[in-house]
């Protein structure tokens, strides 16, 4: 699904920290270069909260996976924004339910292509698993590439996992959305979730991550978040944090300044 591009190492600026493997180191990973936890060290000292966020986005990752494949029934996966591959991803939670299952991941930084090459492979030989390297700014490229692999006349789930906060302008936001879910079928879902403007420190922390010489994360109101599951059908429990979206326990889970939920197109 990708060019095999000879100027990829070329690509990788180790200097200048860049958010998927900022986010890796607070994953705890090694896929980071000193600038990145330099960053990573500048944002966790005025928000140390964001290492938890950064853990608490794969159960949820895990949770709407699990809920759309056992659920929902649906085995196509659309991936935007993959970043960096860790434990438990997509397609390996999908496959374990489904073995024929589908997933596209798409990403354009040329480190996390480089990953991916080696370790977004099926966990089944039912199923398939494909790379794109795609810019979401451009999301006709990434449906065109993705037609390749998904049935379009079957409903797929549409994955914004903490990648939109990139985008400065909300109406940008709203319309890469829109575009991608323009093209998938009724039936189709969209699992997305952002940091939101809960709380001083977290708009500290973003702050911190703009002076760092990384790329901005904007982070949204509830309203804005909201907005932009207009004309989708949300589950319940609706737009919630992250850690309180289906929790696998009973207990209460704590507050995290990142909201998500999953919604279906009619």
């Amino acid at each position: 699904m990708s060019n095999d591009r000879s100027d990829v190492t070329a690509r990788i600026k180790p200097e200048i920290p860049h958010a998927a493997r900022i986010w890796n180191y607070w994953m705890g990973g090694k896929d980071n270069f000193a600038a990145d936890r330099a960053a990573g060290d500048a944002v966790a000292e005025v928000y140390p909260e964001i290492v938890q966020m950064a853990v608490q986005s794969r159960g949820f990752l895990i949770r709407a996976v699990r809920h759309l494949v056992a659920e929902a029934g649906i085995s196509q996966f659309l991936d935007i924004g993959t970043g960096l591959p860790t434990m438990q991803n997509t397609h390996e939670v999908a496959q374990a339910l489904d073995p024929t299952a589908r997933i596209v991941y798409v990403d354009n930084d040329p480190l996390v292509l480089v990953h991916a090459r080696a370790l977004l492979r099926n966990t089944s030989p039912e199923g398939v698993t494909a790379y794109v390297d795609g810019d979401y700014h451009q999301p006709e490229q990434i449906i065109s590439e993705a037609r390749k692999v998904l049935d379009f006349t079957q409903p797929i789930a549409v994955m914004f996992m903490g990648v939109l906060g990139y985008v400065e302008d909300l109406h940008v936001m709203r319309s890469i959305i829109d575009r991608v879910m323009e093209a998938v079928p009724s039936g189709s879902a969209m699992v997305l979730w952002d940091g939101t403007a809960t709380g001083e420190a977290v708009a500290e922390g973003s702050d911190k991550l703009a002076e760092s010489g990384a790329v901005p994360y904007y982070l949204r109101s509830l309203e804005e978040l909201a907005e932009c599951f207009d004309g989708l059908d949300l589950v319940e429990p609706g737009l919630a944090p992250i850690t309180r979206w289906r929790p696998d326990d009973d207990g209460e889970a704590p507050f995290i300044d990142a909201h998500g939920g999953i919604a279906f197109k009619p």
